[in-house]
Parts: C-alpha cells; sequence; structure tokens
C-alpha cells in the first residue's frame, strides 16, 4: 500500500454564487468578492458562478425575493411558493432556473459549490437578511445542490483562513473520494487508511465503528458496499470541524512526523503557545508543504492539489488577516 500524500492533478472547479464572484447580479445590483480573500490560492482552482435569479429572468435590479411556506425543500414538493416583494408569484420560474443552473454546474464537472446565505435560492442554513424572519432554509437552489450530493461551502467563511483552511482540505479529501476507484477490498482499506484521520477528528466514534466494520468484511467486495463507503464518508468530509479538534489533530500529525524524519519543522510551536488563528493557519499550511515534500502522509489534510513547494511569501499571503 502507498502509504505518501495524494495529489489531485488537475484544478477542481468550484461552482459560485455570482454574486459572490463580484458579479453585480443581486437584486440592488451589488456584488461582493469573496475569492479575492484566499489570494494566489484562487488560481488553483475553475471557477463556474451562476445566479438562479437572473436565470429565471427576474433581472437587475429587482425586487427581493422570500420562500413561503416551510423551506426550500418543501417548494420542490409543491408544499410552498416563493413571491416577490410585490406579491408575484415566481415559483414555476425560480425552478426552472435553479434546474438550468443545476445543469451548468454539471456540464462544467463541479461538485463543489460556495453558496450565499441569505438569499432565497441559493442560501443553504439562512434564506433571508439577517433581521428578517421570511421563510426557513434551506432555500431551493440550496435544497436541490445538497440533495443532489455537492460538497456546500458558506462564501462568509471564505475570508477566515482557518475556516477556509478547513474546508478546503475537507472539500480537495471528498472529491478526491468521489473519483477514486472502489473496486476490491484492498482499494476500499487504502482510501480509508487516507481518510481515517480526517474522519476521526470530524467524528470519532463514528469513525472508530467505520473501521470495526471495514475490519470485518470478508470476500469480494460488493458495489453497494462500495457506494455506502463512499456516501457515508463523504457526509462525514462535509461536516466543519472545531478549533479545538484542528489544534489537536495538528499536532498529534507533527507528532507522527517528528517521529518519522527525526526532526521538527521550523516554525511549528508547542500546542500550550497561545496564538491566533491566522497564526494556526500558517502553521497548517506549512505542516502540508513539508509532508507532501517529504512524502509523508499528512492525516489531518490528506489530499493536495499539487507538490509544488509554497514558499514564505505565499504562505504569507495565504494566511490572509481576518477576525474568526
Amino acid at each position: 500500500m502507498d502509504k505518501g500524500p495524494v495529489t489531485l492533478k488537475e484544478k477542481p472547479v468550484i461552482g459560485i454564487s455570482a454574486c459572490g464572484f463580484n458579479a453585480p447580479v443581486r437584486y440592488n445590483g451589488r456584488s461582493m468578492d469573496f475569492i479575492k480573500a484566499i489570494g494566489r490560492e484562487k488560481g488553483d482552482f475553475r471557477w463556474c458562478p451562476v445566479c438562479p435569479e437572473t436565470a429565471a429572468g427576474l433581472g437587475v435590479p429587482r425586487d427581493p425575493i422570500h420562500l413561503v411556506g416551510q423551506d426550500g425543500r418543501a417548494i420542490w414538493k409543491g408544499e410552498g411558493k416563493i413571491v416577490s416583494r410585490n406579491g408575484q408569484d415566481v415559483t414555476e420560474v425560480m425552478l426552472a432556473a435553479a434546474r438550468e443552473s443545476l445543469a451548468t454546474l454539471r456540464r462544467a464537472g463541479a461538485k463543489v459549490f460556495i453558496y450565499m446565505d441569505g438569499s432565497p435560492s441559493c442560501g443553504v442554513y439562512r434564506t433571508t437578511l439577517r433581521k428578517q424572519s421570511r421563510g426557513k432554509p434551506p432555500g431551493v437552489f440550496g435544497a436541490l445542490l445538497d440533495d443532489e450530493g455537492f460538497f456546500l461551502v458558506p462564501a462568509l467563511e471564505m475570508q477566515s483562513p482557518l475556516k477556509w483552511w478547513d474546508w478546503r482540505r475537507r472539500m480537495l479529501a471528498y472529491l478526491w473520494l468521489q473519483e477514486v476507484p472502489l473496486t476490491t477490498r484492498g482499494d476500499l482499506y487504502e482510501a480509508w487508511y487516507r481518510l481515517k484521520f480526517l474522519c476521526q477528528e470530524l467524528d470519532d466514534p463514528w469513525a472508530r465503528e467505520q473501521g470495526r466494520y471495514l475490519a470485518a468484511l470478508k470476500g469480494r467486495l460488493e458495489p453497494e458496499v462500495a457506494e455506502k463507503f463512499r456516501r457515508e464518508v463523504g457526509d462525514v468530509l462535509r461536516r466543519p470541524s472545531t478549533l479545538k479538534r484542528i489544534t489537536g489533530s495538528l499536532w498529534k500529525n507533527y507528532s507522527h512526523h517528528r517521529k518519522i524524519t527525526g526532526r521538527p519543522v521550523p516554525d511549528i510551536q508547542d500546542p500550550t503557545v497561545l496564538r491566533n488563528v491566522t497564526t494556526i493557519a500558517r502553521e497548517l499550511m506549512i505542516m502540508e508543504r513539508e509532508a507532501t515534500e517529504e512524502g509523508i502522509l499528512f492525516g489531518t489534510a490528506p489530499v493536495t492539489l499539487r507538490k509544488k513547494r509554497l514558499d514564505k511569501d505565499t504562505v504569507e499571503d495565504q494566511s490572509h488577516d481576518s477576525s474568526d
């Protein structure tokens, strides 16, 4: 079994709410540039911006829309509607536009979508402005993407170096898992070896049980078992981690790295040292770089984009300042 790190060869395609990609398509004609926050790293991906509301022909500027009923998922079942501020029912055109936007993402090869929370179309955890309470999440497009198994990233969290690092490393692991062949038990065990440390960080009881289940497998690997593994591990990878779990995993894997190499990694501090989230994010990227160059699996972030060395300036650029 190859126990080294995994490197994705192709640039991942990421769908994104167009208003977060600096396209002035919000109802008031404004936009936000969320990918600016990740600096040079934005060139590591191919971007596919979509806007279901403009695809529905609602235009810019337009009356804001809101959900009437339980949530966007219920509207797909015919148990609610989408109306504009002036009372116009736009349910059918919005559902059609959501399907068209999904088709655009599929044609682009996207399995990830960065969404704008607060939107009745793209929102996942919030579908209105902060001080309003019309409708409940998810929005109609957010619900569709969630049901289709997309890896969903909140655009606002791209502004935090640590949160974006967490989303990125889980996203890369998720994308690798969707493509890796799982035809034999050996394939399954190798995939689990690479992902189990991250899964233990995210949901340790589930990961321990999964390990026991895989160890007990016998005979030929059935396709349904492989797909169940892909689906369940993928669901775990879509869950955000916490600062405490991330720092614990960093030190655990750093200790493993030191044991193998017999030397410390410069700029990685003792876990008892107080530091801010920007410094922690920088240490995590340093560990990714060092592990990749040494050919050692960094279980905290087991899948990387490329083997290109990150110089100090690049690491500093990616560890942008923000509040967390």
